[in-house]
Formats: structure tokens, C-alpha cells, sequence
């Protein structure tokens, strides 16, 4: 499933009511952000058994760590489970040491912080602030909503859609495809609306009408 902000751009408004989540990503083979994509996952997870929670957390930026409820990520036992990332770990991180956690997406470690947090760090540079405490999946609506609407925002301002590969990653940002393989990163241009609708329908099984623009 890709990590993609398409409907931000296309045919939103988004919504985490679980019929309307897999109505998308499986219905129609579709991706989505992280309350999208961990959203359904956590209702995967918990249809097969086990007990997830979702917690929040505060992505690391220019500015530091964002506000609260800026991601959603997911807790299974003493694991940290993120399909919803974007390029993040492949594996579940193990939430129960601070030792290094060699993944294929990078070095991990997870260490404390204030008031019970703990910081997700990757190749040594934070990547989120996670709370301790869980969440239901509505009490990310707002977020949601301000994240796909708010302008100046990433998800606002630029439109992308990313996967993992048997061999590394692509994304298609744009009209530009970038893809690793075997850690040599490979870029280029489309030449036009048509070749980028081929791309999302041949390297992400996406078929689209027309190709999502950033508005103004």
C-alpha cells in the first residue's frame, strides 16, 4: 500500500471512518498518510488478535518536534508497528531497549524523553516524539482534517506517492520518479500528464483520471 497524500489533491475530503478506509485502500487500491494507513492497519491487527494501541506522536522538523497528533503510529505489545511513514522501517522496532535496531530502512534506536515520551531516532536524527498514552483513531479527525486543508503544510503543498520495492523504494513526487535500488538512488523526469498516469497505474497500481495538482 503506498504512502501517498493523492486525495489532498484530487478527490478528497479524507476520512477515518473505517468503512470509508477500506473502501479506498482496498476497494479501490489506494494508499494513503498515516492516519489512513495505520489506521486500517490497527483494525487489521486487532481483527487478527492482537491488542493494538494507537499513539500519537510529534514529528521532528526544522523547527523541532511539530504538534501533538501530528502522526499516528501504532503499539503492539512491546513493539512499534509504522506502515505510515513514508520511508521509514521496514520491520516493527522493539520498543523494550534503547540498543541499535538495524533495519534495510536505516539504524533505529528508541530512547526516553521527558514526561514518559520516547524519541524515535533514525541514522542518529530524530524522526518523531512518541507518546506513552493511547488514543482512539477519532481523536485524530482534527489532525486529519488540518493537515489535508491547512496551507504551507507538506501534505498541502507538494503531492507524492511512495512505496516500497523488492530492491529498495520509489516515489513519484510530482513528475519526477526517484527510486533506490540496492542504495544507488535514480531519478527523472516524466515528459507529461500521460507518462505520469502511466507511472501511477504500472508502479503503484493506482489508475487515476487525471493527475493531482497542488491547487494555485
Amino acid at each position: 500500500m503506498p504512502f501517498e497524500n493523492l486525495s489532498i489533491h484530487l478527490d478528497g475530503p479524507l476520512s477515518l471512518d473505517p468503512a470509508a478506509l477500506e473502501d479506498k485502500i482496498v476497494g479501490r487500491r489506494r494508499g494513503g498518510f498515516c492516519y489512513e494507513l495505520n489506521g486500517l492497519f490497527s483494525l487489521l491487527l486487532a481483527e487478527l488478535g492482537h491488542t493494538v494501541e494507537l499513539l500519537s506522536a510529534r514529528v521532528h522538523g526544522d523547527a523541532g518536534f511539530g504538534p501533538p497528533l501530528d502522526h499516528l503510529a501504532l503499539r503492539v505489545g512491546d513493539l512499534l508497528v509504522d506502515v505510515g511513514f513514508g520511508a521509514h522501517s521496514v520491520f516493527p522496532l522493539r520498543l523494550d531497549t534503547e540498543a541499535e535496531q538495524r533495519d534495510p530502512g536505516g539504524t533505529f534506536r528508541i530512547v526516553p524523553a521527558d514526561h514518559g515520551e520516547r524519541v524515535v531516532l533514525k541514522d542518529g536524527e530524530p524522526a518523531y516524539l512518541l507518546e506513552n498514552r493511547p488514543y482512539e483513531l477519532r481523536d485524530f479527525e482534527a489532525m486529519c482534517w488540518w493537515q489535508s486543508h491547512a496551507p504551507g503544510l507538506r501534505f498541502t503543498t507538494s503531492v507524492v506517492c511512495s512505496r516500497l520495492t523488492d530492491t529498495g523504494r520509489i516515489t513519484l513526487a510530482g513528475r519526477e520518479i526517484i527510486e533506490t535500488v540496492a542504495g544507488a538512488l535514480h531519478r527523472h523526469m516524466l515528459a507529461d500528464a500521460a507518462a505520469v498516469l502511466a507511472a501511477y497505474r504500472e508502479r503503484f497500481r493506482i489508475d487515476l483520471e487525471r493527475v493531482p495538482r497542488v491547487a494555485g
